[in-house]
């Protein structure tokens, strides 16, 4: 792989121009440059449940494949987006079992959610960043950017059920997360009134 940039996830912003979609944020470490990568619900509400420090009622996909790589042995070295082509972005992971080194095409979204459960860096190429990547002026827009990034995490919780609402609710009360859990508790009642 060329040059390696590191990257970190900060969130969500809903993408308009696909119904049921997100535009998964991943921020360069070490500077202002941002990825915009749309992921479909599922995954999205994966890795919103890994980044709120929610616990699922049930394992999703994605702890089950943690839990899968650690029983037999297996480590998450990294996860590399190599590939931008055709409005998709490819990705790798590269997992290793004592000295055998494997790497396994994945969808990026897949990749991202596993590499935030096992605490794996996540890498991208410097010519996807140069052409790819959205710059944020520091001065006007950093400021900012983590309250911003933070409430654009929130997804669609009319998908989720009863039990999985009733979870983050508590988990966003013990967190002291108010408006959260203001959110939850509308989307709690709705549910209620109005069983589908």
């Amino acid at each position: 792989m060329e040059e390696k940039v590191k990257l970190s996830v900060l969130g969500f912003s809903f993408n308009q121009t696909q119904s049921g979609a997100y535009g998964l944020v991943l921020a360069e470490e070490d500077g202002i440059r941002r990825l915009m990568v749309v992921v479909g619900t599922p995954e999205a509400q994966s890795i919103a449940f890994k980044l709120q420090g929610s616990v699922p009622p049930r394992p999703l996909t994605h702890d089950l494949f943690k839990s899968l790589l650690s029983q037999l042995g297996v480590v998450l070295r990294e996860v590399q987006i190599y590939k931008y082509e055709n409005g998709v972005f490819f990705s790798k992971m590269i997992l290793s079992q004592g000295e055998h080194i494997v790497e396994i095409e994945s969808r990026t979204s897949d990749a991202v959610g596993i590499a935030l459960r096992t605490r794996s860096p996540i890498y991208t190429t410097e010519r996807i960043m140069q052409e790819q990547a959205i710059i944020f002026d520091e001065n006007s827009v950093q400021d900012n950017a983590r309250d911003d990034e933070k409430d654009s995490l929130a997804l669609d919780y009319s998908l989720l059920n009863q039990e999985e609402l009733e979870t983050l609710l508590k988990d966003a009360i013990e967190g002291e997360d108010y408006e959260l859990a203001s959110l939850l508790r509308d989307e709690l009642k709705r549910k209620r009134n109005n069983p589908i």
